[in-house]
């Protein structure tokens, strides 16, 4: 009982700090660039329930942060921002709320109607309040420009029950995103690929004004961004790979900024450094990879590491339909396992919680550059950032596969899972609508010279229907 009269007095301290320095900071607009929400074939009202039903999902699968201080201070600022959304993209049904998810790494992620989940390691990482506030301002952009349900509507219509998984999972991304859309159709679960570059930087500008509304200099924004972009490449944060940078991003945020002139605008305050100094009395927060080890993941091994002893490739093939898109035929020994933007072929043994050893992957991955060379670079720049020991030869082999124009690379890495050596064949094409189709062999090294051939079979038996 004392403990918690201790607690509602430093909270009071905190959001009193907080409301003192807003009141002193002003906003001069002059000419600020206009943010046009893009097509969207949903109504408000569908983003609400989609939202409301994916963020019981992240609540059920993420460790959410149970602090009053913690919580209370990042409502507070969520609040502030909420207050800074232009009258034209307010939406009276959104219902926003504010949570912290108690893992270690940079990132947030917003649902459509308005739940917000910001990482603890967002705020123990960021050097003033103004920068926690810029991701905030950034992720809220994204909800009030409805992003989630103007992507989804690039593909058919779907029903929300159906879709709350795979918006959530791409939304999310990474390991928990994996987790989140265990089950979901790949054609459904390909139709909310990770947010564009064009709406990143329609979030970046539409986040720039919020936070400048609300009293915050959107410079702060610029300043997290290239903290977050200083820690990529492998092992980097999975904010990048969810919120690609459209480039330039650090220029042309600043000068959003300079034309709309903030004076005493907020920058640090006693309350963030309270929350930091209180954060480090909590035990340290566990990495996502610790947070979601041992999670339910829907797999043929009921969840084990694979053990890499598989089967022989069966000389008999069966046919199947992948999605409403492809549909390919491979060794009537080889198990399927489906996910949200890929489906995986591969023997018992072979397919587990750490990946698969033998066997081949099928997905789609976003393209914005049109350009397949393009594409399939990003591609394996991405597989490299899960593989550190993955390593590229040079250049790639051109093919021809579903009577369209493709490309052929092999790699090699070392299997996380067995300790062995493993060569990877990668095969990759673009659809219709310009993304990336791909198919990724993989198998020991050693067994390589079997596997290829079955490879090239599995390919070029495949028909796309796009």
């Amino acid at each position: 009982m004392h403990k918690h009269g201790h607690m509602n007095a430093f909270l009071t301290r905190i959001l009193r700090s907080a409301a003192i320095t807003l009141a002193l900071s002003t906003v001069v607009a002059t000419a600020q660039t206009r943010v046009t929400p893009p097509k969207n074939n949903y109504q408000p009202s569908e983003d609400v329930d989609l939202g409301r039903q994916a963020a019981a999902e992240a609540r059920k699968q993420m460790p959410i942060l149970k602090d009053d201080a913690v919580t209370s201070y990042v409502e507070e600022i969520g609040r502030r921002l909420v207050g800074g959304i232009p009258p034209d993209l307010q939406h009276p049904e959104f219902h926003y709320t504010f949570e912290v998810v108690n893992v270690r790494e940079i990132n947030a992620f917003a649902l459509p109607g308005g739940p917000m989940f910001v990482n603890r390691g967002m705020i123990e990482q960021a050097n003033t309040e103004g920068e926690v506030a810029g991701v905030m301002a950034h992720e809220l952009s994204h909800v009030i420009l409805r992003h989630g349900t103007a992507q989804a509507s690039k593909a058919a219509k779907f029903q929300v029950g159906q879709a709350a998984g795979a918006i959530l999972g791409s939304i999310v991304g990474g390991a928990w995103g994996q987790v989140i859309s265990q089950g979901t159709q790949f054609g459904l679960g390909a139709a909310f690929l990770s947010y564009s570059r064009e709406y990143e930087q329609q979030a970046d500008i539409e986040g720039a004004q919020i936070m400048a509304r609300s009293g915050y200099d959107p410079r702060d924004m610029a300043n997290m961004f290239k903290t977050i972009e200083q820690q990529g490449g492998s092992g980097g944060p999975q904010w990048l790979s969810d919120h690609p940078n459209p480039g330039n991003r650090y220029d042309y945020i600043n000068a959003e900024a300079r034309s709309l002139r903030v004076t005493n605008a907020v920058h640090d305050t006693r309350a963030f450094d309270q929350i930091r100094a209180h954060l480090r009395t909590l035990p340290k927060a566990p990495t996502t990879e610790e947070a979601t080890r041992g999670t339910n993941r829907r797999t043929s091994s009921g969840g084990a590491r694979p053990t890499g002893r598989a089967e022989a490739p069966s000389n008999s093939y069966r046919t199947y339909n992948i999605g409403n898109t492809v549909r390919v035929s491979v060794p009537s020994n080889w198990e399927q396992q489906e996910g949200n933007t890929t489906v995986t072929f591969a023997p018992a043994g072979a397919y587990g919680e750490g990946g698969f050893t033998h066997g081949m992957e099928f997905g789609i991955a976003r393209n914005e550059s049109h350009d397949l060379p393009t594409a399939t670079d990003e591609l394996l720049s991405d597989l490299a950032r899960g593989n550190p020991s993955l390593r590229r030869g040079s250049g790639y082999d051109r093919v021809t596969f579903a009577n369209r124009r493709g490309l052929r690379a092999l790699l090699s890495n070392r299997s996380d899972a067995t300790g062995r050596d493993e060569t990877i064949e990668v095969f990759a094409t673009q659809l219709r609508n310009g993304n990336l189709f791909y198919a990724i062999g993989v198998s020991p090294s050693d067994e390589f010279p079997t596997y290829r051939s079955v490879f090239d079979r599995i390919v070029s038996s495949m028909q796309i229907a796009d």
